[in-house]
């Protein structure tokens, strides 16, 4: 890895989504087929709801990558997690994880679920690489493709050493 590559792993913010993102927000499901398609409204509608944590990765002055996720009592669900082709590869995925698990457990969760694709098994492989289990599958869980979905999770510890946006 170069200089440059270094560059752009450090120039990435992490911060809270807002309006202004949705249409990056958009572009960036757009080429990632394996990401829920939700409508632009969707996106909007969901930022505001109780319980959301909607975070983005803005780097050289643009939307790079995204995270929605939910907390409800003392569980969180991962609903949507994408990074734009040109930017995968350098951590962003990661970085958003990370700053997500930490705001989730800062709001009391103590465990994190998601679901994903079952042909998806470079998200697989990214969830474990990062203490996620797969605890089951669910046939027909998605359409167009119709494919069943691979549950995996994980419990979240105050020791886990997260912080939020580190």
């Amino acid at each position: 890895m170069g200089a440059e590559d270094d560059q752009r792993r450090v120039s990435a913010d992490v911060r809270r989504f807002c309006p202004e993102d949705a249409d990056a927000v958009m572009a960036i499901v757009a080429e990632s087929p394996q990401a829920a398609n939700w409508s632009r409204k969707s996106y909007l509608d969901f930022a505001n709801e109780d319980g959301t944590v909607a975070l983005v990765i803005e780097a050289g002055g643009s939307v790079s990558s995204f995270f929605f996720g939910r907390r409800v009592e003392d569980q969180a669900e991962i609903l949507n997690l994408a990074v734009v082709t040109r930017r995968r590869r350098e951590g962003q995925g990661a970085k958003l994880l990370k700053a997500a698990l930490a705001e989730f457990r800062l709001r009391g969760a103590k465990s994190v679920y998601l679901e994903v694709r079952e042909s998806n098994t470079g998200a697989i492989a990214f969830y474990e690489a990062h203490g996620f289990t797969i605890t089951g599958t669910r046939k027909g869980y998605y359409h167009q493709p119709d494919e069943p979905a691979v549950t995996m999770g994980k419990k979240i510890h105050s020791f886990d050493g997260l912080e939020p946006n580190s």
